[in-house]
Order: C-alpha cells, then structure tokens, then sequence
C-alpha cells in the first residue's frame, strides 16, 4: 500500500511539473485604442499593426500575449509596478516627457520600427488662417496628457491653450464637438481618422509639423524580454511579416523592415 501510494505521490508530481514547464510564459502589453496600431473591428476584436505584430513577436519567443488598456499617462506606473510586461502602443522612443527627463532613463527600448511626426488637425477654417505656431496663440489645442503631442505643444505652440485628455481619439472627439480648436496628434492616427465618420470635415495642417520620431517598445530596465523581443522582430522582418502586417494596416512607407544600424 505505501508503494502505491509512493508512486501515486511521484506520478501527481511528475504530472504537476510537465504542466508547470510545458505553460508557456505570458507578456502583457499595455496599450491604448488607436487606428492603425490597436483598436477593434466590427466584431469587437482587437486588431491592429501592434496588436498583430506583438502577437507574431509572442509566437516567436514562445510567450502567450494579452493586452491591457492603460490610461497613458499612467503607463510607467503600470510598467514598472508588473501590471503590464511593456508599453506597445505607437510609444515614441526619441522624445523627452513633461518632465525634461528623456524616455529612454525611464525605460529599456527596442529596435525603433516605424517612423513618425506629430501633426496638427483642425477644421478646414482655422488650417487657412495658419502660418506659423503663432497663428494658434490663443486657441485651444487637445492632446493627450503626457504624449509626444503634450510636449510638442508645449515647447512650440507658445499662447495656445492647452487642453490635456486622457487619449488622442479623446482629443479628436473634443476637436469634432467643438469644445477644441485644434489637436495634436501622431501622423499615424491622422491619416487614419482625418476625411472618414465624425472628422471627415477636419484637415491635417500642412504648414507645421514636428520632427521625425520613432516607435519602440517599451520595458522594465533590466528586462530580459528586450533581447528577445529584438531578436523575433529581426526573424520578423527576414521573413516578410513586418512587411506584410505593414502593407495590411496601410503603415509600408513608415515601418522599418532594416534594424542592422540599430545593433549595439
């Protein structure tokens, strides 16, 4: 009886140690909803550049991948507190926050894979009358709290209001109802949005635009999870999947498909 017992014990241990190692690792990616890069089909499904991409880094690196919707200017409070495993949401790597402190003191980047700017997006009126960053002195910009657009307003907008809220598409809405004379956003929602539903009527101004920027992913420092992630977004782009998920979601002119001079 005790022998079988003993080997009852050992096969139950046995089996709770397969099930313990054959359990694939989770990576939670913070986010927020914006088209191209998360945001939710008909269906409610969550699609997108960065939604697609970071499940194809997932399989690559033999992690399952969920997503969590963050309020964005608490993602380095999510981050660094273990609710979220990255910040994966068109994160701008090349910037300074609000703060003066750069992002990259805040967090361990990836590669940068797309290229970006912010824009200014008004109605067809206003973008008229603009001619330089002086020409918005005293209208109301809306952007989202803590952002590359934050600061973008911030150091050149001098004599614009600003209006922080919680998302670009918050923004956007405050822009379409009216209550915002203008917002500053990243190019690739723009051209996303700008000339379709509620902003059909709004334009992107032409006259002022930031400088290039960069999207990374963001992680812990120390992560162990941005050498990984490097190395599936290297076999990703070698195999055509960036290129693919870029020509799907519209992004081919702005993705980066080439991360050689980025090695260290």
């Amino acid at each position: 009886m005790k022998k079988l017992l003993a080997l009852l014990l050992a096969t139950l241990m046995m089996a709770m140690l397969f099930t313990s190692c054959s359990t694939p690792d989770t990576m939670v990616i913070g986010y927020t909803l914006y088209e191209p890069m998360n945001y939710e089909d008909a269906n409610g499904n969550l699609i997108g550049f960065d939604t697609d991409l970071a499940k194809a880094v997932g399989e690559k690196i033999g992690y399952d991948v969920t997503f969590k919707l963050i309020d964005w200017p608490q993602r380095y409070t999510e981050l660094n507190a273990g609710n979220i495993d990255c910040i994966w949401n068109g994160f701008t790597a090349n910037t300074a926050d609000d703060d003066g402190v750069s992002r990259r003191e805040k967090v361990d980047f990836s590669y940068n894979y797309m290229r970006n700017k912010q824009v200014i997006v008004t109605t067809a009126e206003i973008a008229a009358t603009v001619v330089d960053t002086s020409s918005l002195a005293d209208k109301v910009g809306a952007v989202e709290a803590k952002s590359a657009g934050d600061t973008f307003l911030t150091d050149n907008l001098t004599g614009a209001i600003k209006n922080g809220v919680a998302s670009q598409l918050d923004a956007m809405r405050e822009l379409a109802l009216g209550t915002a004379d203008f917002v500053v956003v990243d190019d690739q929602l723009a051209k996303a949005y700008v000339g379709t539903g509620d902003y059909k009527d709004l334009v992107i101004v032409e006259t002022i635009t930031g400088t290039e920027e960069f999207y990374a992913i963001g992680f812990k420092k120390g992560s162990e999870l941005t050498a990984k992630v490097n190395a599936a977004l290297e076999e990703l782009a070698a195999d055509g999947t960036i290129a693919r998920l870029a020509e799907e979601y519209g992004v081919s002119n702005t993705a980066i498909t080439d991360f050689a001079d980025q090695k260290k």
